[in-house]
C-alpha cells in the first residue's frame, strides 16, 4: 500500500503481532486454575517498572480503582498508558506514575479537565503524550484482538487529532481512496472491574461493557477485579454473558464497590460528592498530595479503603433492587 502521509506522534508501543501470538500459545494456561488473590499479590506478581498498562472503563463505570490504588500504593514508576479515562488517570498522573501516554481525554467530565494530568506534562514529568480519538484506541485493542499489526478505518482523517497521533493514511490497494491504518495496540498488562467472575476467571458484565473484551484480548497479563466471585455454575447458567472467558485471565480480585468512586451498574452510583470535592482540590497540588496520603498511601488495601469511606456512605450509593 502506498502511504501517504503519517501522524507525527511517537509509537509508543510496538504492534508486535507475532511474538504476542506466541505469548498465547505458550505463556497463557488453558487449564482451570484458582486465580482468586488479592489486589497486593495480583499487582506485585504481574506489573513491572516500564510495562505499558491499559485500564477497561466507561467514564466512571466499572472503575478498576482498587487495582489502581494498589498500583499507586506499590509505589509503581515509569509506567507507559492508554489514557481515556477520568478519575483514575488522574491519580495516576498525580501519583507520577506514567512516563509515556496514548490519550484520548483524561478529566472530570462536567467538572473540568484533568489538573494532575496538565501538571505532570507540563513539567516534563510525562514525557510523551501522542492523541488518538476514543474510537481510534478501542480499535487499536481491537486489532490486536484479531492478530493483525493495523487496522483500516476513516477515524480522525482530516483532523489534528490525525496530526499528533502515530497513524498513517494510506491509498486503499482495492477503491485508491484514502485509509486510516491504526497500529494494534497490545499491553504488558490490562486491568478490568466486572459484575462477577468465578475464581477460573469467566466473566460476566451488566450494563454498558466498553471496550472489555478487546482489552481482554490485547493484554499478555490480564488482572480481573470483581464485585463477587461466584460459583461456576453460576457463570454456567448464562453463557452467553461471558464476554471475558477463562483463558485471558491470570489474577481474578473479588473486590466489593471496587469501582468506587465511580459506579456499577445495578449495583451502586457514582459517589458524586467525593469526585466533585476531589476535582476542586486536585487545582492545589498540595491537596492532592494530602489526598493520596488518606485514601491510599495510608491505607493498607482495599478493605481498610472502604473502612474509611464508611458503611453508611456505601450503603447510600447502593441501587435498591425491586424485589415485587
Amino acid at each position: 500500500m502506498k502511504v501517504i502521509s503519517s501522524g507525527i506522534g511517537e509509537l509508543i508501543q510496538q504492534p508486535e503481532i507475532n511474538a504476542f501470538r506466541e505469548w498465547n500459545r505458550t505463556q497463557k494456561p488453558k487449564a482451570l486454575i484458582d486465580k482468586r488473590m488479592s489486589e497486593k499479590e495480583a499487582v506485585s506478581q504481574y506489573l513491572k517498572d516500564g510495562h505499558y498498562i491499559g485500564i477497561e472503563l466507561y467514564g466512571t463505570v466499572r472503575a478498576p480503582m482498587s487495582l489502581v490504588r494498589e498500583i499507586i500504593r506499590q509505589g509503581f514508576k515509569n509506567l507507559n498508558c492508554a489514557g481515556q479515562g477520568v478519575y483514575e488517570s488522574d491519580l495516576l498522573a498525580a501519583a507520577n506514575v506514567i512516563r509515556k501516554l496514548d490519550w484520548t481525554y483524561i478529566g472530570f467530565e462536567v467538572y473540568g479537565l484533568s489538573n494532575s494530568a496538565r501538571r505532570a506534562v507540563e513539567s516534563g514529568f510525562i514525557e510523551k503524550v501522542v492523541e488518538w480519538s476514543n474510537a481510534a484506541l478501542s480499535w487499536r485493542f481491537k486489532a490486536a484482538a484479531m492478530g493483525v499489526p493495523f487496522i483500516p478505518t476513516r477515524v480522525m482523517l482530516g483532523t489534528d487529532t490525525y496530526k499528533y497521533s502515530a497513524a498513517k493514511t494510506v491509498e486503499c490497494p482495492f477503491t485508491g481512496e484514502k485509509i486510516c491504518l491504526l497500529p494494534a495496540l497490545i499491553l504488558d498488562v490490562g486491568f478490568i472491574h466486572v459484575h462477577r467472575a468465578d475464581k477460573y476467571g469467566n466473566c460476566q458484565i451488566d450494563g454498558i461493557s466498553g471496550f472489555a473484551a478487546e482489552m481482554a484480548r490485547a493484554s499478555k497479563r490480564l488482572i480481573i477485579s470483581a464485585e463477587e466471585i461466584v460459583d461456576t455454575d453460576v457463570i454456567r447458567s448464562q453463557p452467553d454473558r461471558t464476554i471475558i472467558p477463562y483463558y485471558y485471565v491470570d489474577a481474578v480480585v473479588e473486590a466489593p464497590f471496587g469501582s468506587h468512586p465511580g459506579e456499577m451498574s445495578g449495583l451502586y452510583e457514582r459517589d458524586e460528592e467525593h469526585i466533585k470535592n476531589y476535582a476542586n482540590d486536585s487545582k492545589d497540588e498540595l491537596l492532592v498530595k494530602d489526598y493520596l496520603n488518606k485514601w491510599i498511601y495510608n491505607t493498607k488495601n482495599h478493605k481498610d479503603y472502604l473502612d474509611l469511606v464508611g458503611k453508611t456512605r456505601l450503603k447510600n450509593l447502593r441501587i435498591e433492587r425491586d424485589k415485587s
